[in-house]
């Protein structure tokens, strides 16, 4: 029934247009009653985006789901990996649902409440995990933000192809650049700290965050 009133809604809106087909024309078509389409979607628009509640519970139960083992960063471009296997499902429904979108601001702006969901998902993780961190909160949500504007960047430009290009490669390369840019690629920094002048050396890996080495060498200086 739920996919039958998305097929119905989306042939409509293809044949007569979004703000030109009601709800009343999308259950004519599907062949069931009003009441059956708002058992599955309070309103028109949620009929637009009918997987976004079930990503959002998976991201969310992935997230909690996590350990100490996982580094944050990591992990939250691996729960936003899921959003793409969401709209890789249906890689037609997916570009026709942009092409959509891009004609009616109403829809344009519930997309958005739909993205700073998924946002606000990942920060609230990152928060519990940098809590009691200097600026833990503006760290956190500073990291989910670049997240999410990484991967809509490379959904966006999935979806500009018509689904052609490989969506996977277009968002592991864009999140692999936040990764770089905030996560922990490597092994804490070795400090060692001697010398009759008071020489502070500082041994990193190649690929650490240069925050992360300027964080160590402020930590060796403050120690007696």
């Amino acid at each position: 029934m739920r996919d039958a009133l998305v097929a119905a809604a989306f042939q409509l809106f293809l044949e007569r247009g979004y703000e030109q087909t009601t709800i009343d024309d999308i259950v004519a078509l599907a062949g069931v009653g009003r009441r059956s389409f708002f058992r599955y979607f309070p309103s028109k628009e949620d009929v637009v985006f009918p997987d976004h509640e079930r990503c959002l519970a998976d991201m969310t139960a992935f997230l909690s789901s996590s350990g100490d083992e996982h580094e944050p960063v990591r992990r939250v471009c691996d729960a936003a990996r899921l959003v793409l296997r969401m709209y890789n499902e249906n890689p037609t429904f997916s570009v026709q649902r942009y092409r959509l979108t891009k004609k009616v601001p109403g829809l344009r702006a519930y997309e958005l409440s739909v993205v700073w969901r998924y946002e606000r998902a990942l920060a609230d993780y990152l928060r519990g995990r940098f809590a009691g961190r200097p600026d833990g909160t503006l760290h956190a949500d500073v990291v989910a933000a670049a997240v999410v504007a990484a991967h809509n960047n490379a959904l966006r430009s999935w979806l500009r192809s018509d689904g052609e290009r490989d969506a996977g490669a277009e968002v592991d390369h864009a999140l692999g650049y936040v990764q770089s840019a905030f996560g922990q690629q490597a092994a804490p920094p070795v400090v060692a700290e001697q010398g009759p002048e008071d020489v502070v050396v500082v041994v990193s890996r190649r690929g650490t965050p240069l925050w992360r080495v300027v964080q160590e060498l402020e930590t060796a200086l403050d120690q007696p």
